[in-house]
């Protein structure tokens, strides 16, 4: 459970972490310059659990994956999206950062609403309205990356990619 971040569409990578940061890949350093220039507040009162709804085109521009490294460094649960700029998904899926696309829920989401994600069934429950909405849950394989933390721990793991 926890409390709805609210952005727009076509969201890219610079307005997630302006490339003035990207001189690090320190996880703890990326965090606090997350969102900095449309959600000033956000490294600040943004907690562990709390929910990222996005519009469409989430996450387009460069291929670094400082983008969704900051955004899983300050604790987001899952980044809830119409629908994501492919680079961005595959690079968020590779750090463990959990992506889910649902419409409905991105748009009956408010800003500071509660929310509860069920990333293995897929099961959105907006807490505030008590509506529910059914995405796609995770692919198992992805789901396998995400709960070892990345692709790189995953095959650490495992070794090998299965």
């Amino acid at each position: 459970m926890g409390r709805i971040w609210k952005l727009g569409d076509n969201i890219n990578t610079d307005v997630i972490i302006p490339g003035r940061y990207n001189v690090t890949t320190d996880p703890a350093q990326l965090a606090r310059h997350c969102l900095c220039e449309v959600l000033p507040e956000f490294a600040q009162e943004v907690q562990t659990g709390d929910i990222l709804l996005t519009g469409h085109n989430f996450g387009c521009g460069s291929s670094r994956e400082h983008a969704p490294t900051s955004i899983l460094a300050n604790g987001i649960k899952v980044v809830i999206a119409r629908s994501f700029a492919r680079i961005f998904y595959r690079n968020a899926v590779n750090i463990g950062l959990p992506v889910l696309i649902s419409e409905e829920a991105v748009l009956a989401g408010e800003d500071g609403q509660q929310m509860d994600v069920n990333l293995e069934s897929g099961l959105i429950t907006n807490l505030t309205t008590g509506q529910q909405f059914q995405s796609e849950p995770l692919d198992p394989f992805v789901a396998r990356i995400v709960a070892a933390h990345g692709i790189v721990n995953y095959i650490q793991q495992q070794g090998t990619l299965r």
